[in-house]
């Protein structure tokens, strides 16, 4: 028996491994945080990066283009009235002689401007009013969502014109408009969502760590919802600029003569037979900038949703 023990013990056995060798078998990977993962997953969706550029050059057209331009957006010329486009004027003139493609670009302006502001406000106010219903429940969850049940029973366009006619047509009372309507949607889409995650386990086993609710709320149950918000989010930015060129085509939008792609539409409309240019051109600038936010809302909608990771 000594023996045996003295055989299971002798040094010879056993042998130290060397320090390269002790990781032999770990599977190695470049650390990367929640950010840089998401943006190396939304480069390998084609369409959102083209969307995406084509948005960050519009931007920057719009931005920078006016100001070095000889033109301003409301300078008449008219010995140059409906004139075609040309190398002095790219996409022609108006009925005033005014350059299009600079009132394309302050329009531009304008348009993104209400579109990107108002579903910023929308995303805010309707996570959290989603959030905390759905994670409240019973009866707080019952007077808040009867609350959003009554305003949606009103159309989202008669909030905007009512807002509009009584506060008189300006950027800010476009704002608002849009702003009562947009954000339930979100709420009802948040809502939904935090009350199917708030039963899972990360979130159960949170709660039984000693977590907040205010923490468990935005940081488990709302982070692991952001893909649907995300995408919700990009779709609100078209459809306020949607409103706003809605409102403008109707003649109820900005007052001349300040100009947004809607009221340029309009403004062309009684041309519409001679000069078809002048609608095509701010239509094909609300077309295009949907069809970009739409790309990018779905490459964002993979990126950041953290179940794709």
């Amino acid at each position: 028996m000594e023996e045996t023990n003295k055989l299971e013990l002798t040094p010879e056995l056993f042998e130290k491994l060397d320090d390269s060798q002790k990781n032999a078998e770990k599977i190695s990977y470049e650390s990367k945080t929640y950010l840089q993962d998401a943006w190396s997953r939304f480069k390998q969706n084609k369409l959102a990066l083209v969307g995406l550029g084509f948005l960050v050059v519009l931007l920057l057209c719009c931005i920078i283009l006016p100001m070095v331009l000889p033109y301003t957006y409301d300078g008449q010329d008219m010995a140059n009235r409906n004139a075609a486009p040309s190398m002095a004027h790219i996409m022609g003139t108006d009925k005033f002689g005014r350059d299009i493609f600079v009132r394309i670009l302050f329009g531009g302006r304008i348009s993104l401007t209400v579109g990107f502001t108002a579903a910023l406000i929308s995303l805010c106010v309707g996570v959290t009013y989603g959030g905390i219903a759905g994670y409240a429940g019973g009866k707080v969850d019952m007077v808040m969502m009867r609350i959003v049940d009554a305003m949606y029973s009103i159309p989202d366009m008669l909030y905007v014109i009512l807002i509009t006619v009584v506060f008189e047509a300006s950027f800010w009372s476009i704002l608002l408009g849009i702003c009562i309507s947009s954000w339930m949607g979100m709420a009802r889409q948040v809502r939904t969502q935090v009350m199917t995650l708030k039963e899972q386990e990360f979130s159960l086993a949170a709660f039984v760590i000693g977590a907040s609710k205010k923490r468990i709320l935005f940081k488990h149950l709302i982070i692991n919802s952001m893909g649907p918000i995300i995408v919700s989010f990009t779709l609100l930015v078209p459809s306020a600029i949607f409103y706003e060129a809605t409102l403008g085509f109707l003649g109820i939008g900005l007052s001349a003569p300040q100009a947004s792609w809607g009221t340029l539409a309009n403004e062309a409309r009684a041309l519409m037979t001679a000069q078809p240019l002048q609608v095509i051109w701010p239509v094909l600038f609300i077309c295009l900038t949907m069809l970009a936010l739409n790309f990018i809302g779905d490459g964002l909608g993979d990126a950041l949703d953290p179940k794709k990771k």
